[in-house]
């Protein structure tokens, strides 16, 4: 079998992974991230943690096939730098060549982190035998990742995906990326959350009080689905509305796509059948193809923080 180290730059912590050509993951070890170093210092981490993977793995470096990257940000293919990165206020950095100094002799391959995480989903989890799968993770944002015929679709500008920047109520809610109404200013976990406090301020004797502890900074998405299984009335009125922004921003994915599955990630998608149910419920009826014998189905992640090192290690 064919081995390879997968990467995993995150804005906390950097990973790094034995993986198989079976997309097996034998290892995995991190380092915190520590924000403000410069590119290089960090490349330097990555690569001591590359070699200490394959170590680990009890694999001799010469025999590794490649090291595989997933980046926050813009990742342009072309070049080998992160264009823009703002979690790690990364402009232009030459990631791929300043790795390819520290690790000679090997083949680099980098993407963005999402992209990354939803090849490992299609290779390894849920999205496995499918040949269109679309990764849809919520989060402090929500990200993506399309994958059409069996391959990564980046766009023109290795940008594709950025799901939650397209609007589902003009001049709402404000995003985080200047504009209003953007499908991640309501459909995220950040919002969920946001959803949850507010309703909980205007419903004082909510239990949602009694599971954050009366401290409203407490409060997760994890509060507001242990109130729905109590039968909270405010936790299921807010879950009831916060389904319904992300069924809107998944029938227009579905609509213009038409995938196979959709992969939904994140610490939200731990919910289960309380999320996943009413969601298909929601597409059922307005899912432009609903008559269709053949539909798109919904599907929980698998692998977790695995699948970004699985994608990465097997990128194309």
């Amino acid at each position: 079998m064919k081995y390879y180290i997968g990467i995993d730059l995150g804005g906390t912590n950097i990973s790094a992974g034995l993986v198989g050509e079976d997309a097996s993951l034998i290892n995995r070890l991190s380092v915190p991230t520590i924000r403000g170093r410069n590119a290089r210092e960090i490349v330097k981490d990555m690569a001591r943690l590359a070699k200490e993977a394959a170590a680990l793995g009890e694999m001799e470096w010469e025999d590794i096939e490649g090291v595989g990257i997933g980046v926050p940000g813009t990742a342009n293919r072309d070049t080998g730098m992160v264009e823009y990165a703002n979690n790690l206020g990364f402009f232009d950095e030459p990631i791929v060549p300043m790795l390819e100094e520290e690790l000679p002799g090997k083949p680099i391959r980098f993407d963005n982190d999402a992209n990354a995480a939803a090849w490992g989903e299609y290779l390894a989890g849920s999205g496995k035998g499918s040949k269109s799968m679309l990764a849809v993770t919520l989060g402090t944002g929500i990200g993506g990742g399309i994958i059409l015929d069996g391959s990564v679709f980046r766009g023109v500008n290795y940008a594709a995906g950025e799901f939650g920047h397209f609007l589902i109520e003009r001049s709402g809610t404000a995003c985080s990326c200047g504009r209003k109404g953007c499908f991640e200013a309501y459909a995220s976990a950040t919002a969920l959350i946001a959803q949850t406090r507010k309703a909980m301020k205007e419903n004082r004797d909510s239990l949602l009080w009694e599971l954050c502890g009366g401290d409203l900074a407490l409060v997760e998405g994890k509060t507001l689905f242990d109130g729905v299984r109590k039968q909270d009335q405010t936790a299921q009125q807010v879950l009831c509305r916060y389904i319904e922004f992300l069924a809107a921003g998944l029938v227009d994915l579905i609509n213009i796509f038409q995938p196979e599955l959709i992969c939904i990630g994140g610490g939200i998608s731990k919910a289960g059948d309380l999320l996943l149910k009413p969601l298909q419920e929601i597409i059922d009826k307005e899912d432009y193809a609903r008559t269709s014998r053949i539909r798109t189905r919904l599907a929980v992640a698998e692998l977790g923080n695995d699948a970004g090192l699985i994608g990465a290690a097997l990128l194309q």
